[in-house]
């Protein structure tokens, strides 16, 4: 790809976050919008003058506030939608690839066709059911592929969406690379100098470098199934199986990630990223930016994790009038309830992670996407039910220093 499209989609990248970011604060202009409008109807001939007035000031500083975040929307989305078209523009400008000839695409679109196929679809679907060897269905492949057999492409979009609907691990950077995936890091270095011409000698850096090893793990999850459900269409089987066993497994890798934040200790190692940690015994409205204040200066999109009780509790401070700001900074809020709740966390628990994930968390799965299945039809035959057991391998883990900060009771 030409400079000039690599920036243009460095661009589109950025402003495609800028405004996921808007549209996640849509949530809660609908939130307030839902609370005064209660507030309203619950009002009172007795009420105040005063409360009356706080209610209309609160309404009309909401409008504003909408109206504001609305016109960045829009204009936000004319911005991309012109970067899109000048990106396609510049793409088709440039000489077409030697792996990118009409002939190989042609091959790759026969495969991807016949993947949409109902005769792949329903091998596919006997393959997992154990009625079918993987080399038979992988011979109705235009190229007969090696490894694991590829899924219809329907499936695929079912795990595209399980990724995407998790706040966690949609935001997470993913490798699929055979083995144990090594990522150095840099734990200290001295900075550059402004040399003058014809001085001392330039002082040679001092750099101390760490590496994190991902080890991938076999993520598994069983499902009891009835006989019936065997013997549905091949695609409402697949329909099935994949989209409770995949948001299961996503869910779990986003449980491991958020573990993994837990466990890190505070300086970093040659083996081990660190995570700050800062203590606060209430919940405060200068507690995420306190937090943020220790991240370093590459973590440049955090975001922040929490419990759903948590945020519970800092938007109910908010609306009581504890906090006139918003006490999330503007940041998104994604959920993750393996982190203890504020409420029934004890001293020295973690309630709150802030962080970037793009920058400070990696996955690995070295067989792809794909789920390795095996089937039980003997431990529960008199119960007409059978065990499907999905497993996928892979490995998450942190990857740079400071890219993650543990809010602490």
């Amino acid at each position: 790809m030409a400079l000039k499209a690599l920036l243009l989609k460095k661009e589109l990248d950025g402003k495609r976050s800028a405004l996921a970011k808007l549209e996640e604060r849509a949530v809660e202009f609908e939130t307030r919008t839902a609370d005064l409008k209660k507030a309203i109807e619950e009002m009172s001939e007795e009420s105040t003058k005063e409360e009356r007035d706080a209610v209309a000031e609160a309404v009309e500083k909401l409008d504003a506030d909408k109206a504001e975040h609305d016109d960045k929307v829009s204009q936000l989305r004319q911005e991309i939608e012109s970067l899109e078209k000048e990106l396609e523009e510049e793409e088709q400008a440039q000489e077409v690839p030697a792996d990118n000839r009409p002939e190989e695409r042609n091959r790759t679109m026969e495969n991807i066709i016949t993947r949409d196929s109902k005769e792949y679809i329903a091998a596919y679907a006997e393959y997992v059911k154990g009625n079918k060897k993987a080399d038979e269905v992988r011979a109705l492949l235009t190229e007969n592929a090696s490894g694991t057999v590829p899924v219809p492409t329907f499936v695929e979009n079912i795990i595209k969406t399980a990724w995407e609907k998790d706040g966690i691990t949609s935001l997470i950077k993913k490798s699929y690379l055979r083995g144990n995936l090594e990522l150095g890091f840099e734990i200290s270095g001295t900075d550059a100098i402004a040399h003058d011409e014809g001085q001392e000698d330039v002082t040679e850096e001092t750099l101390v470098l760490g590496i994190v090893k991902l080890e991938p793990k076999y993520i598994m999850k069983a499902v009891q199934v009835s006989k019936e459900a065997l013997s549905m269409g091949p695609e409402a089987f697949l329909e099935y199986i994949y989209s409770e066993l995949s948001y299961r497994q996503i869910k779990k890798t986003a449980d491991l990630l958020v573990a993994k934040v837990e466990a890190a200790g505070t300086v970093s190692t040659t083996t081990a990223v660190g995570v700050p940690v800062i203590t606060a015994a209430s919940i405060g409205v200068g507690t995420i930016a306190e937090a943020l204040g220790e991240l370093s200066a590459e973590a440049d999109n955090p975001v922040i994790i929490m419990n759903r009780k948590t945020w519970s509790g800092f938007k109910k401070a908010q609306y009581a009038g504890s906090f006139s700001v918003d006490p999330f900074e503007g940041l998104p809020v994604k959920f993750n309830n393996s982190i203890k709740a504020f409420s029934a966390a004890s001293t020295g628990d973690t309630y709150v992670m802030v962080g970037d994930l793009g920058y400070g968390a990696r996955a690995n799965f070295p067989n792809g996407e794909a789920l390795e299945f095996e089937l039980d039809k003997i431990t529960y035959k008199k119960k007409g039910l059978v065990e499907v057991m999905a497993s996928r391998l892979g490995a998450v883990g942190l990857v740079a220093p400071n890219a993650f900060v543990k809010v602490k009771k």
